[in-house]
C-alpha cells in the first residue's frame, strides 16, 4: 500500500526526521505558497513541522485524512506535500490538496503526484469522487488540476475560507471509470 511510487516520486507518510527538510521547503517557498496556504508563513519552524507530522500520523491512524510527503523516487529529498482530506464517507468523496517546494515547481511533479494519490483514493480507499478546490486566482494550482485530468465543474461562491474571509473556489473533480465503481 504505502509508499506510493511513480517514475520520479515516492509518496509516503512524513517521519519526524523529515521536519527540518519540511521547514526548509516551506521557508524556500513562502513567496509562492503564502498567498494560497493559510498555514504557510515566513517564520515556519521545525517544531511546527513536527506538530503537523504528529497530526498527520493521528489522522492516518484514524483514517480521517491521508497527508503525505512528496519525495524523490529514493524517498529522501522532500519535494512537497499531498493529501486526501475532508473525506465524506456518506457520499464517498474527498478533497485533494498539494504543494511543491519553489525550487521544484513547474516540472510536472504536482500533477504526477495528483495522479498517484488519485489512484490510491479510488483503489485503496474506495472513493468514487475526488475534488480539487483552488482559489479562483491560483492559476498554478488550477493548471495542476487540469494537467492531472480533473474536470472543471464550476466556481463555487464562498466555498473556501482564507485569512478570515470567504473566497470563491474553482471546483475540479476526478472520478474513476464506470467499470471501477
Amino acid at each position: 500500500m504505502l509508499p506510493l511510487d511513480s517514475a520520479r516520486l515516492c509518496i509516503r507518510p512524513f517521519r519526524q526526521a523529515d521536519a527540518d527538510a519540511f521547514a526548509q521547503a516551506v521557508f524556500e517557498s513562502v513567496s509562492s505558497l503564502m498567498a494560497w496556504m493559510p498555514w504557510c508563513h515566513a517564520d515556519y519552524t521545525t517544531d511546527e513541522a513536527r506538530e503537523w507530522f504528529t497530526l498527520c500520523a493521528d489522522n492516518l491512524q484514524s483514517e480521517t485524512s491521508y497527508e503525505f510527503g512528496i519525495f524523490t523516487s529514493d524517498g529522501k529529498t522532500l519535494l512537497g506535500g499531498i493529501s486526501i482530506n475532508q473525506i465524506n464517507r456518506e457520499h464517498n468523496f474527498g478533497n485533494i490538496g498539494y504543494w511543491i517546494r519553489a525550487s521544484r515547481q513547474r516540472q510536472g511533479l504536482a500533477s504526477e503526484a495528483v495522479r498517484v494519490i488519485t489512484a490510491y483514493g479510488f483503489k485503496e480507499l474506495g472513493l468514487t469522487r475526488l475534488e480539487i478546490l483552488a482559489q479562483v486566482d491560483n492559476v498554478a494550482s488550477r493548471r495542476v488540476a487540469e494537467k492531472s485530468g480533473a474536470s472543471f465543474e464550476c466556481v463555487a461562491r464562498n466555498r473556501l475560507w482564507f485569512n478570515g474571509r470567504p473566497c470563491d473556489g474553482a471546483m475540479y473533480a476526478l472520478i474513476p471509470p464506470p467499470e471501477e465503481i
